[in-house]
């Protein structure tokens, strides 16, 4: 191989490593300023989007040991990486698809496992890794709460008796 394409292959791994997941998408018949507006919101999830040749990503994933990509390897492909939350990024891919009708997400790989582009909207529906910890914290403090609410139960029926006597008094 050339060295000009290896180094492109290296480019391309390192932005393959930079997160467990990685979205193709069809980046067919998008302005520049939609690109530029679509890297903004992808920014944001600390997440990028990366025009690259077919072959080279070919290359890159096989020299990964990413699954097999050549069924979804047609066309313009763009690659999105980065990031911690796969479903935040997964849900701004969709929603800037809904808004400009481009670009479409070809095939998701989750953790070394393909996702079809319905499996990738499916998990953009999913709540945010903020949310989620929220509901976790909201489950774990909810038998703390019943607890409370059963020990206090006495004393104030013991007050509410003591109340109704003095009243009646």
């Amino acid at each position: 191989m050339r060295q000009e394409k290896e180094l492109l292959v290296d480019e391309v791994s390192s932005h393959l490593t930079k997160s467990d997941y990685v979205y193709l998408a069809n980046y067919d018949r998008i302005t520049v300023s939609e690109v530029s507006d679509l890297r903004k919101e992808l920014a944001a999830q600390e997440a990028e989007f990366h025009v690259v040749k077919n072959n080279i990503l070919r290359v890159a994933a096989k020299k990964l040991e990413l699954p097999d990509l050549d069924e979804w390897l047609t066309g313009p492909t763009a690659i999105i990486v980065g990031g911690e939350n796969p479903s935040g990024v997964a849900k701004v891919l969709k929603t800037f698809s809904k808004k400009v009708e481009k670009p479409e997400v070809k095939v998701g790989v989750l953790s070394k496992k393909t996702m079809s582009s319905d499996e990738v909207s499916q998990l953009a529906e999913l709540p945010s890794i903020e949310a989620l910890r929220a509901q976790l914290l909201g489950l774990l403090q909810q038998p703390a709460q019943s607890m409370l609410f059963i020990l206090n139960g006495v004393p104030t029926s013991f007050l509410n008796v003591l109340q109704a006597k003095a009243d009646k008094a």
